[in-house]
Formats: structure tokens, sequence, C-alpha cells
């Protein structure tokens, strides 16, 4: 979602708060807006769930994960593992 559709939200929300209110297609924007927000973020979530893996022993997570930090390194300054 664009920072332009978030802004619109938002503008759209203080307006509903007003004597004045919002009209009808503002309405539907809103609802429109809102559920793609929603559907943006349930995306996102569902993303970072499905790469959240689980461990048993943290001392060999760390050490995997060292081991990762240490191979992409090296793979960015060029070198090859041997």
């Amino acid at each position: 979602m664009t920072q332009d559709k978030i802004d619109r939200i938002n503008e759209l929300a203080r307006k509903s708060r007003t004597p004045e209110g919002l009209n009808d297609a503002e309405k539907a924007e809103q609802t429109a807006l809102r559920n793609e927000f929603r559907a943006d973020f349930k995306a996102n979530l569902e993303s970072q769930l499905k790469n959240i893996e689980i461990v048993d022993n943290i001392e060999e997570a760390k050490k995997k994960i060292e081991e990762e930090n240490i191979k992409e390194s090296n793979e960015s300054k060029g070198e090859k593992e041997e």
C-alpha cells in the first residue's frame, strides 16, 4: 500500500470525526481503502510467520546463524567458500 493511500485513510478518518462527516462516496472509499490495508497487513504478517523457524537448541541455532552470516559476508566480498 502506498503512502498516499495511507494518508488518504487518515484524512478520511479525521473528516469522519468532524460535524460534517463523510458522504456516501467517501464512506465507500474509506471502506475499500481499509480493506486493502487489512489485506496487505495480513499478507505481510503471513509472510513473516512462514519464515519463522522454531528451534529446540538455542546454542545450535546461534551457531547456524553465525555460519550463515559468515557465508553471506564472504559471498558479498566476492570470496568463494572452499
